[in-house]
């Protein structure tokens, strides 16, 4: 699932940068984070950045703080919409 993910930024956001941060895939683009990938014991978390001006979809995206960071929580076994996820964060790295 992890390397779905990292394909998906990749795919999306084709001159992204990828490194480690606090243990955690994080990936960047002109200097600024666009997503990161944490991985928990129950759960991967696909954290997007910049993404104030797109609303949470219930069930699949949800807002963090104030809004400007949104995060897929994926459970072992879970469908995953991997294209709605791609859009979401093509538009929010383009913003």
């Amino acid at each position: 699932m992890c390397e779905e993910l990292r394909r998906l930024v990749r795919r999306a956001v084709p001159d992204v940068e990828e490194r480690l941060e606090y243990g955690k895939p994080h990936f960047a683009c002109d200097g600024r984070h666009v997503a990161a990938i944490h991985v928990a014991r129950a759960k991967i978390s696909f954290l997007i950045f910049n993404a104030g001006g797109i609303d949470p979809v219930k069930g699949v995206l949800r807002s963090l703080g104030n809004g400007e960071r949104k995060t897929a929580d994926i459970s072992e076994g879970q469908a995953v919409d991997y294209e709605l996820l791609a859009d979401v964060l093509a538009r929010a790295s383009a913003s």
